[in-house]
């Protein structure tokens, strides 16, 4: 991590991403490059269990922290948190993703098949099994409706709070807690055994 922020040399209050961002602002992105350390690897999770890739997440990251980068100008610090912010701006950057990937496969209908050809991509065993990992917790949040099931991310598996998940998903707390309720109760009358033992719901 970076112990420098900006043109003064002072170290910043690493507490608090409030004065971080004053200062990326102002001009000094090295401060900026301290929000990504601290809160990319969660970025980074939030997006590989909605997306359900690893590859897509890496991607995804970056994407979010350019679009926050440019952006940044309409950050809201929940208690000097800039970590809820992230996560709506991942759910937007997420959203647009599958919007244009759907464009784009509905173009590729169109085209003849392309000819087969071997796959030469050598299997890690570790990483196939946190994608089969993704796959199981994608499928279970299939069942739910989006609004729902991105509730049920924050609030669950990245751990944030009532407060917190309303300021990503921009609605009010009210609406947080009616529709976590509702993400359960489907779960509990859908999922398997299995499943829900791997959700590990509080």
């Amino acid at each position: 991590m970076r112990e420098l922020c900006g043109r003064c040399g002072h170290k910043p209050d690493v507490s608090d991403d409030g004065e971080l961002w004053r200062r990326a602002r102002a001009g000094e992105p090295e401060c900026f490059g301290m929000l990504f350390d601290r809160h990319a690897e969660a970025v980074r999770a939030f997006c590989a269990r909605r997306s359900g890739s690893l590859d897509a997440a890496d991607d995804l990251v970056s994407i979010v922290f350019l679009e926050a980068w440019r952006r940044r100008d309409d950050v809201e610090l929940v208690d000097g948190n800039a970590l809820p912010w992230l996560y709506g701006t991942a759910r937007r950057t997420l959203q647009n993703r599958w919007r244009t990937a759907l464009r784009h496969r509905r173009a590729l209908d169109r085209l003849p098949p392309p000819p087969a050809s071997p796959d030469h991509a050598e299997a890690v065993t570790d990483r196939l099994d946190d994608e089969r990992e993704l796959a199981r917790i994608r499928a279970a949040l299939d069942r739910l409706r989006p609004p729902d099931r991105d509730v049920l991310v924050l609030c669950v598996w990245q751990g944030l709070t009532y407060a917190e998940a309303a300021v990503a998903l921009g609605v009010p707390v009210g609406t947080v807690r009616s529709r976590l309720s509702r993400a359960r109760a489907r779960l509990e009358a859908t999922a398997d055994a299995l499943t829900a033992q791997r959700l590990e719901m509080p």
